[in-house]
């Protein structure tokens, strides 16, 4: 895919000449080996300067949705408990009566939690336990 390939050239140029990334909100991180004379550690630190941005506005994107969704939690003065985040997965402990109010409370604040040109796609699960919802 040409896109996909513009980018990650795009990407090594800047991390080339600037010596670090960025995530979309401007997080970086400085990857000096990028401009290493060893090919190992070179292409080490061009697959580090590829992966940060996307995996890092992606860090950054879920932290603003655990923000907002338990913002909006209290606001609502709702008993159910954020309880881990994996990746890009929330899991919440939530009484049966407040399941509803939950699942479109996720689903209103997550995919707004960073606007993007594309849109952000958010699935909800219920279960009993983390185990059935796979």
């Amino acid at each position: 895919h040409k896109g996909v390939k513009d980018y990650v050239e795009a990407t090594k140029r800047q991390a080339r000449e600037r010596g670090y990334v960025e995530t979309v909100l401007g997080r970086r991180r400085y990857i000096p080996e990028i401009n290493s004379s060893n090919g190992q550690v070179r292409a080490a630190a061009e697959r580090m300067a590829i992966n940060m941005p996307v995996q890092g506005t992606s860090a950054d994107i879920i932290k603003l949705a655990m923000i907002g969704i338990q913002r909006e939690m209290d606001r609502r003065g709702l008993r159910a408990r954020m309880i881990l985040q994996v990746h890009d997965e929330l899991l919440f402990e939530v009484p049966q009566d407040e399941i509803e109010a939950m699942k479109g409370l996720v689903e209103e604040i997550m995919p707004h939690a960073l606007t993007l040109s594309v849109p952000l796609k958010v699935e909800t699960k219920v279960g009993r336990n983390w185990g059935e919802m796979g």
